[in-house]
Formats: C-alpha cells, structure tokens, sequence
C-alpha cells in the first residue's frame, strides 16, 4: 500500500464470548486498515463505511441497508443469522463435539467485496474452532441459495460440522454482507502455516480503501 492510499477505518463489534476479536484487528490492521473497537452495547457504530460482525445491531443493520460491508466471523455468522441480515441458521456439530483444525475450503464466487482476491474454484486453508459451526437451511432456503449463488464458500471435501451442501461462507442477496465459520484472522501470518486468511480480509480492505477514497474529505 502506498502513502498516497486511505487507511479505511473498519469496526470490529465484541460480544459477549468473543474471543477473535483482538485476531481480527491485528489481521485487519496488518492488511492496511485502521481497526475500531466497538462494544455491543454501543448505540452508535464509529464513523466507518464497514463493520466486522444488539444496541449495536440496529445501526449495523441500517449500515447493510445502505449497502456498507458487514463481514460475521464464527460466532458473527450466528449473530448476523440471528440478526436476519443473513439467512439459515448455525446449529450444533453433527458430531456434537468442538472442532479445531485447518480445513480445505473451495471460492465459489469471486465477484464480491470479501473474495475479490481469489480466483474462482481456488482451494483455501484456514482454521476452524467452533461448536456449533452446523449451517442449515431447510430444501426451499437451499434451493434459492443455489440458484441466487449466495454460496461462497463451501468445505471440501466432508463438511467437518455437517452444514447442509458444505456451505461454508455465504452473501446476501445484494452482496454486502458476509458470513463464515472459518476464522480467516488465522491465517495471515505464514508463521500459522496458511496465509490464504488474507485474501479474504484483505478484499474486505481493499473494499473498505475505495469506499473512502471515493468518499468527500470532512471539512
């Protein structure tokens, strides 16, 4: 990143039992953002065109309605499905056991803010660590995320949580907002074994940068 490029100011949102939110700074940071912390208490989100993963909804989901990027990670995915800003739902590990380890991961779309780096089919590793990681979504929901290609991200190979079609990572319909269990924040560092993490964050700041360097200087 040159001097000459915006450092884009991305939030990161704490919940109660976050414990990635730190990792996601240092990885946002790393990248070439400027990361926010933000309770989820707080009534107000900073003055950011992004958010990374309840006061604090109601302006997260005024955020994704006027198109800002809203990225969920693990117990984020859960928060946005919860929220409605995304659809389905997380559930249980089929194995009813907590999963930790890297996992195969296959791009399906590479036309969003959060993929942009990829190359479609790319084959990713990056870590899980979740309990309930299971993404479900009944035949009709399944259906339109198929036709819609709301499915970004899908496990290769068996899914190690039992969501239904491998699924991943997923957008909503307009694109903007994003949720995964993998914990791309792992794997930016090659010291972790994987740098794969990075494309996705990294297309996350390569986002957030045009947002603000197309936005008009405060006066």
């Amino acid at each position: 990143m040159s001097t000459a490029e915006p450092k884009p100011r991305v939030a990161v949102v704490t919940f109660p039992g976050s414990n990635d939110d730190h990792d996601a700074a240092l990885a946002l940071a790393r990248l070439g953002a400027e990361p926010v912390p933000v309770w989820h208490a707080d009534r107000e989100l900073p003055e950011v065109r992004e958010s990374e993963r309840r006061v604090v909804m109601e302006p997260v989901r005024a955020l994704a309605a006027d198109g800002g990027l809203v990225l969920g990670i693990c117990n984020g995915f859960q928060v946005l499905c919860e929220a409605g800003l995304l659809p389905g739902a997380l559930r249980p590990n089929h194995s009813l056991s907590f999963v930790c380890r890297d996992v195969p991961l296959t791009v399906e779309r590479t036309d969003t803010p959060f993929t942009a780096r990829c190359s479609k089919g790319q084959r990713l590793s990056i870590p899980i660590k979740h309990g309930e990681g299971c993404f479900f979504a009944g035949p009709e929901l399944l259906s339109e995320l198929e036709a819609s290609g709301q499915i970004v991200l899908r496990y290769e190979g068996e899914s190690p949580n039992g969501s239904v079609a491998g699924i991943a990572g997923l957008v909503n319909a307009e694109g903007n907002v994003m949720g995964l269990m993998p914990h791309p924040e792992h794997a930016v560092d090659a010291l972790t074994g994987s740098t794969d993490g990075a494309l996705l964050v990294g297309s996350l700041v390569d986002a957030a940068r045009r947002v603000a360097a197309a936005e008009p200087a405060a006066i």
